[in-house]
């Protein structure tokens, strides 16, 4: 599976009403960070069906950004439930993100 690029709009159906542990990518296509951290956030997706994972561009979707007080990127936020468990802000291993999902 591919990630899915989460607008305000898909939002509400994609993330809250999930039916599984979703991973929630918010990044900026110049964050070089980011762009550390996308190739982790794609094996993720394509290696565990069993997660939703989502990206969000910050440049593009700022509402939801602000929603979710995102000050600093990369933030990745775990919804289970489609509430928050989880919140990381910085560039993470796959491990690391893999037991959040957990």
């Amino acid at each position: 599976m591919s990630t899915v690029k989460l607008t305000e709009q898909s939002f509400e159906e994609e993330v809250i009403k999930s039916d599984r542990p979703v991973l929630v990518d918010f990044f900026a296509t110049w964050c070089g960070p980011c762009k550390m951290l996308h190739p982790i956030i794609e094996e993720i997706a394509e290696e565990h069906s069993e997660y939703k994972v989502c990206e969000i561009d910050v440049d593009e979707e700022r509402g939801l950004a602000v929603r979710f007080g995102v000050m600093s990127i990369p933030t990745v936020i775990i919804f289970k439930n489609g509430e928050i468990s989880d919140t990381v802000v910085g560039l993470r291993s796959k491990d690391d993100l893999l037991d959040l999902l957990a």
